[in-house]
């Protein structure tokens, strides 16, 4: 029989948000994400300015863990859940920490959504999920050999999961999904009708 390897696997972690650490109330972070984004007048002229749908403190706000509590709480959270991936993808990393050097609100309305891109200059990028109406978009990501596949022909449509092309993860409120942060991903329309609220952010090394 032949051998066939499976090789330089690529990883996602997911897990309940309150699993490591002390429990983030779901309820405030819910509603101090949409306080946020109702008085952040120059998170809205960013997005208008930009074309992007709904609302992003990406471009306006970079001290979120300093200026609300519930922010540090997360920050404290997802530095427990970062280490614990990190442990998992056999990372040297010299004695020192992987730290968090940005985190932003998304808010996406009925039709939002957000293009494929990575996150340069980061080790570990995640986000975790505020609110998910019935009908909400996955997240979708993208093999990292897309690129380098040439003339191969497509994928057949029952391929195992692993040999997808794209893979479509379906979160629920209080998740948390982790990846490496060259891994290509999107968040395709959101058909639902109410407003799709998550937490993104970054963590770098040195």
């Amino acid at each position: 029989m032949p051998q066939i390897d499976s090789l330089f696997v690529t990883r996602l972690y997911r897990a309940p948000l309150s699993e490591l650490g002390k429990p983030v109330d779901a309820e405030e972070l819910d509603a101090s994400c949409r306080a946020i984004a109702e008085d952040d007048a120059a998170g809205q002229a960013w997005c208008e300015e930009n074309g992007y749908p709904g609302y992003t403190s990406y471009a306006s706000l970079d001290d979120l863990p300093w200026r609300f509590p519930i922010f540090k709480d997360l920050k404290k959270a997802l530095n427990k859940h970062v280490a614990a991936f990190a442990e998992d993808l056999a990372f040297d990393l010299g004695g020192r920490k992987l730290k968090l050097d940005s985190l932003w609100i998304n808010i996406l309305p009925e039709g939002g959504m957000h293009a494929s891109h990575i996150h340069p200059h980061s080790v570990i990028s995640g986000t975790t999920y505020v609110a998910m109406p019935d009908g909400a978009s996955a997240l979708k990501l993208e093999d990292p050999r897309s690129a380098r596949m040439m003339a191969a022909p497509t994928r057949a449509k029952d391929a195992r999961r692993e040999m997808q092309p794209f893979v479509y993860v379906t979160p629920k409120v209080g998740d948390v999904l982790l990846w490496e942060s060259w891994l290509r991903h999107e968040v395709p329309m959101n058909m639902a009708e109410g407003e799709r609220i998550s937490v993104s952010f970054n963590y770098g090394w040195g």
